[in-house]
């Protein structure tokens, strides 16, 4: 379950907030964005797979993810993963590595 807690139809111009929940064994699809992402992780463990390398991570951790850089964040331990996505652009564009469009149930 993923949505927006801010972005554009709240005024925002620059600034987008997402906050998702992983189950344990779930993934995003692998994926970039337009701008600079910065994910904190709330609770649960996960893994984030960028550039061929892997970094696990768990509560309390912060994630940066520089614009434009192919990326897929799993939930690997044995709750639900809680993570909160900060962008630097409203609306959030998000691309398949392939560069085509990723749609989002939700919009920022």
């Amino acid at each position: 379950m993923a949505y927006a807690w801010a972005g554009q139809a709240d005024g925002l111009q620059q600034l987008s907030v997402w906050r998702q929940t992983l189950a344990p064994g779930a993934a995003t699809p692998p994926h970039r964005h337009d701008c600079d992402e910065v994910v904190l992780c709330l609770a649960g463990w996960g893994e984030v797979h960028t550039d061929g390398s892997v970094q696990r991570f768990g509560a309390d951790c912060t994630l940066v993810l520089p614009k434009g850089r192919d990326h897929q964040i799993f939930s690997v331990g044995p709750q639900p993963l809680e993570i909160v996505g900060l962008f630097g652009a409203t609306p959030v564009l998000t691309r398949l590595p392939d560069g085509s469009t990723l749609d989002l149930p939700w919009r920022s």
